[in-house]
């Protein structure tokens, strides 16, 4: 941990775990040490990043909380921080263009994850960190899934074991008294109304669905990402549909109690027991695992769509939404 602190302090990125996926930091604060993470990533500059605080007295350094908000902040923070809940505010001056990709909002968070943790407290400030995989592809749970994406291309990964939730934070707006769901997350939205009546009357007060974007305001909103290289598919369908028969076909399955697939190359169930915290936890790996397999297709079964598996289901279609056309 000492080695990472002292590589971001020389402005290079660094590969950290969090309790969501595996970020790749840098020093938020520095525009060339940023540009090092796009760089490896080959991200697009027109997609922001997430800014991560070492604690709470960052947040109004980096953005401001606006005085129609600060109730509705104050419960968020109090009830999910820290944890893998991030918050589109107003933006600060302090923070580079290149984070926030010109926009005039900034996405802040505190992760929870101990290792994490103990980095960005010794480093005193703040780390932009993004999934620490190549730019659309399928995001890294552990060390070994980021030394395949991005080996040779930055200094150092921090091992800190398999991630807990599997799934990017989930990212809201504050605008006054409304909130909106930018991203689905490991906070759901049945967790959010129900941490406090203030935060369901906001919820309530959006009305609207997930959106995506080919310009996005949060990071996770484009239209397709987290995409393996294999060609996939996503059957809308939760029972019954026909699965294709020709070439080999990957079978990324809800659960074996929905039923055996006997026409497929390859299975990876997301969860024996129907799970859908299990399912998210290992959604990316399972993934990744089909699309290392030589197969021709990877078929994705549906989740019930409740809860995490709101997350689940729009990582798969965005995932698919690679190889429509």
């Amino acid at each position: 941990m000492s080695e990472a602190v002292r590589t971001l302090r020389g402005g290079e990125p660094v590969a950290l775990p969090t309790e969501t996926v595996y970020g790749l930091a840098a020093d938020a604060l520095r525009p060339d040490a940023v540009l090092k993470i796009f760089e490896a990533k080959e991200r697009p500059h027109f997609d922001p990043l997430i800014v991560h605080l070492p604690d709470r007295e960052w947040l109004e350094r980096v953005a401001t909380v606006p005085d129609e908000s600060r109730a509705l902040v104050e419960t968020l923070i109090g009830r999910f921080w820290p944890g893998p809940l991030t918050l589109v505010l107003p933006r600060r001056s302090i923070v580079p263009d290149l984070v926030t990709s010109g926009l005039e909002t900034v996405a802040v968070r505190m992760s929870a994850h101990p290792v994490f943790r103990a980095v960005i407290e010794q480093f005193a400030s703040p780390l932009a960190a993004p999934s620490a995989n190549r730019f659309g592809r399928i995001s890294p749970t552990t060390a070994a899934h980021v030394r395949t994406e991005l080996d040779g291309r930055i200094p150092l990964i921090l091992d800190g074991g398999p991630t807990e939730h599997g799934l990017e934070s989930t990212i809201v707006q504050v605008d006054g008294p409304v909130l909106r769901i930018l991203r689905a997350g490991p906070v759901t939205a049945e967790m959010l109304t129900g941490c406090d009546p203030l935060v369901r009357r906001a919820l309530e007060q959006s009305g609207s669905p997930l959106a995506t974007s080919d310009r996005p305001q949060a990071p996770g909103q484009l239209k397709s990402h987290y995409a393996p290289r294999t060609p996939m598919r996503l059957l809308e369908d939760e029972v019954g549909e026909t699965l294709p028969v020709s070439g080999r076909v990957g079978l990324l399955g809800w659960a074996p109690s929905c039923g055996e697939r006997s026409e497929v190359t390859q299975v990876e169930w997301l969860s024996e027991t129907g799970d859908l915290r299990e399912a998210a936890a290992t959604l990316f790996a399972k993934l990744r695992r089909l699309d290392e397999a030589g197969l021709d297709l990877i078929v994705a079964e549906p989740v019930p769509e409740h809860g995490l598996g709101i997350a689940i289901m729009d990582r798969l279609r965005k995932a698919a939404a690679e190889h429509v056309h």
